[in-house]
């Protein structure tokens, strides 16, 4: 199995704690910890912002097959796909939830999520050392504090209690700190991305150009404070975050689905109207520079024993036959989302580029009879690139992290359960309208879906953003939010106590037995 050019830290887990020192050195022009902090300017802040997005794009539990493992090919539309004997050790961990206490994966998921955490505490740190007032220092302690939180929301989703680490230190042993439970944990993440939300600009535009794309604003706070509040069932506040990110009118969806994830020539397609939070990938001519991320190289069309035109990437996060079995043919999604082995991509319309994928027949041809689509590699990329000779790949995709589709279908479902079964129908249309080709309400496809009762709107809601979001890595955190884990997910080995992840072996050694394993596991 292709590895992340990171190398595993070795204090794996707690002890991602201890490579705080160890940072972004590329990015930093900083003191040495002897030193006064009194001519430290804003610069410095500005550098360690850069080190967090640095940190998003290069490490692996954040951009490539941990993350994949972790948030989709655990639910049931989703499958590690690849070939049989690549990183088969995730068949039984992701696939049949015989997790394991000490694997690369998990482990370093675990791992990067803490390190990550660590570059966040260090820059809130230096900025309250130099008691910091202006507007860029406040953008950057916004961007910090949104990172610390994003990674808190994946660990307390993925473990529960955690160690709940909001402190700066040079000690390792401090860094050993027993878990704090789950309202803890989301009280840490309220007073972040409240914070952030108030520091984070509306937008990064000067004279109308987007300055800095990809960067962190006040919409992206938001829609992710709405997601954690969506997980705590906390309906009131989802609707009034959504309608603040809603009211800003820095976002839209998308006119035509497939071009929401067009990765084409200078940029086409990439940071469009729906992207909230999308992390940033560039690939030069001839492959200089590369300042991209194996996020789609993990995903594209894995050759097998096809020729070397179709040898794009791994091959991983592939779709199951129960969720094409399960998805109407009539809606455009299905094939602007599912790339079929022998057959045509569909052209642009359905999100392809005019190509015949071969068969599917593992060892001579495709190893998988589908593939994500939404990360299918576009052709004149790879050409421009160079990208397709040699080992293949796509490392200038972006990863669309947060889209303004998920702040429509979070205000249709809280709305939906606040008992305003208008404004769920409402805003359900939008999404089922979109996904028509926007025919309007008179269509025959993806039909609307009147309000008839709460039962009936809230199947609906799950059914859409089943569809909406397949391949993207949401299914798994809401089938077990919705309670409906153990029955979309038993007969593949999934128990209740598979909420849950184990703490990595490796973080309970190095903390002495101050860190201990979750109760079930």
């Amino acid at each position: 199995m292709k590895k992340n050019k990171i190398v595993l830290q070795l204090a794996m887990a707690v002890l991602p704690l201890m490579l705080l020192t160890m940072g972004c050195a590329k990015f930093l022009d900083r003191k040495p910890l002897t030193a006064t902090l009194d001519d430290l300017k804003q610069g410095t802040l500005e550098a360690q912002s850069f080190g967090l997005y640095n940190t998003l794009t290069s490490y692996a539990g954040f951009s490539t097959l941990p993350w994949l493992d972790f948030h989709s090919i655990r639910d049931d539309d989703a499958q590690k796909g690849s070939s049989t004997t690549d990183g088969k050790e995730i068949n039984t961990e992701f696939e049949t939830f015989q997790y394991s206490k000490d694997d690369w994966a998990p482990n370093t998921y675990w791992n990067d999520r803490y390190y990550m955490i660590n570059l966040a505490n260090k820059e809130l740190y230096y900025a309250d050392s130099l008691k910091v007032s202006d507007p860029a220092s406040l953008r950057n302690i916004g961007e910090a504090r949104f990172f610390r939180a994003y990674c808190y929301f994946d660990l307390v989703r993925t473990y529960g209690d955690v160690p709940l680490i909001n402190f700066y230190y040079t000690n390792a042993a401090d860094g050993i700190k027993a878990k704090s439970p789950v309202a803890a944990i989301y009280a840490q993440i309220d007073e972040d991305l409240n914070l952030a939300a108030q520091y984070l600009p509306l937008n990064w535009s000067v004279g109308g150009t987007n300055i800095y794309p990809g960067r962190l604003t006040r919409g992206a706070a938001n829609t992710l404070w709405a997601q954690t509040h969506l997980f705590r069932g906390d309906w009131a506040q989802v609707v009034s975050l959504c309608n603040q990110v809603i009211q800003s009118q820095q976002y839209s969806l998308t006119t035509n689905f497939p071009d929401i994830w067009k990765d084409g020539l200078n940029g086409a397609g990439k940071n469009g109207p729906e992207s909230i939070f999308e992390e940033q990938s560039y690939v030069g001519p001839n492959n200089t520079p590369n300042k991209g991320t194996q996020w789609g190289t993990s995903q594209n069309v894995r050759q097998g024993g096809a020729s070397n035109a179709w040898n794009l990437g791994w091959g991983w996060n592939t779709p199951t036959q129960k969720l094409v079995s399960a998805w109407d043919s009539t809606d455009p999604r299905k094939s602007q989302t599912i790339l079929y082995s022998g057959q045509y991509d569909g052209g642009p319309a359905a999100g392809g580029y005019g190509a015949t994928l071969p068969a599917y027949s593992p060892g001579t041809g495709l190893d998988q009879p589908y593939w994500n689509k939404k990360v299918y590699s576009d052709p004149a990329m790879r050409q421009f690139t160079g990208q397709i000779f040699g080992s293949g790949g796509a490392d200038w995709i972006n990863h669309r992290i947060l889209r303004y589709a998920d702040v429509i279908l979070m205000l249709a479902e809280a709305s939906n359960e606040l008992g305003d079964g208008a404004t769920a129908a409402t805003n359900l249309e939008l999404i089922r309208n979109r996904a028509s080709g926007n025919l309007g309400p008179t269509r025959t496809i993806v039909k609307p879906i009147p309000f008839v009762d709460q039962d009936q709107m809230r199947a609906a809601i799950k059914n859409e953003r089943r569809f909406e979001f397949a391949m993207e890595g949401y299914r798994f955190f809401d089938l077990v939010r919705w309670g409906d884990a153990v029955k979309e997910l038993g007969s593949l080995g999934y128990t209740n106590r598979c909420r849950y992840y184990p703490i990595p072996q490796q973080a309970i050694n190095l903390s002495g037995g101050i860190l201990v394993q979750n109760p079930e596991w």
